[in-house]
């Protein structure tokens, strides 16, 4: 599963409502649009983009390969529902009812997941990456760490770190979490936070007999103590430019 957290493999076809019903039964999409209720309904492929279904009652709802890009589902009732390959990118789920569902092959990428049900739900080969809100329970914490790698590559600091604290949320000796959000702190220059999660790490590794992650920690605690000159203080840190690129330092801390 890690590998397709990590990849950017779902294509998402834009469209409009107009040219996508055909795939779908057009009844049950009136239907739903005017009621908020299509409970069991085909609507296989549907184009529901940015569609406003909050409180929707969509239980055992047949919505595989719909494209719900952007839509408004928070509090909808979707338990039981096949939304198998479905395009939910950046869709509002908050506190929606997800129990039993089917989101084999989702995309769920940048979709709000604040508080949201998801007991017994199949996120088989989903692509939850950018997720916000993900409950510690339906991911290990190697794949918020991935996650969490992947956003740090792109550049997205503070998105990476919430995913960091989420793998050490759920395995509090996760040495290599703690030295990625230490590096993900020391590339926003948050020098003491960064120190304090190095000092935990070569603690951890230590412990752990990881002679490695002990190396790689203690000469980012070196780079740490090092006074930083005028140059860093304008511009990015230049740890890296010494121990080398980001992927090859925190992907070696997480199993395959």
């Amino acid at each position: 599963m890690k590998s397709q957290i990590l990849s950017i493999s779902v294509f998402l076809t834009i469209i409009s409502l107009a040219t996508t019903v055909q795939a779908a039964n057009s009844d049950d999409i009136r239907h739903l649009l005017a009621t908020k209720e299509c409970q069991n309904c085909d609507l296989t492929g549907a184009g529901l983009v940015l569609a406003d279904l909050s409180g929707a009652n969509l239980s055992g709802a047949n919505l595989a390969g719909a494209n719900l890009s952007r839509a408004n589902l928070s509090g909808a009732d979707l338990r039981g529902a096949n939304l198998s390959g479905a395009g939910l990118f950046g869709v509002n789920l908050s506190s929606a009812k997800l129990g039993g569902a089917n989101v084999a092959g989702a995309d769920l990428r940048n979709t709000y997941l604040v508080n949201a049900e998801l007991s017994g739900v199949n996120l088989n080969s989903a692509n939850i990456q950018g997720a916000i809100g993900i409950p510690l329970q339906i991911a290990t914490p190697e794949e918020f760490y991935a996650l969490g790698v992947a956003q740090a590559e792109k550049g997205n600091q503070q998105q990476a770190i919430e995913y960091f604290n989420q793998a050490i949320a759920t395995k509090a000796d996760y040495a290599g979490a703690y030295l990625a959000r230490g590096v993900a702190r020391y590339q926003i220059l948050d020098r003491q936070g960064a120190f304090q999660d190095a000092q935990i790490a070569e603690k951890l590794f230590t412990s752990q007999n990881n002679s490695p992650g002990q190396l790689t920690t203690q000469a980012f605690i070196k780079e740490l103590q090092t006074p930083p000159d005028n140059k860093v203080s304008v511009g990015k840190p230049s740890f890296f430019d010494f121990l080398g690129s980001l992927g090859s330092v925190l992907l070696q801390f997480l199993p395959f």
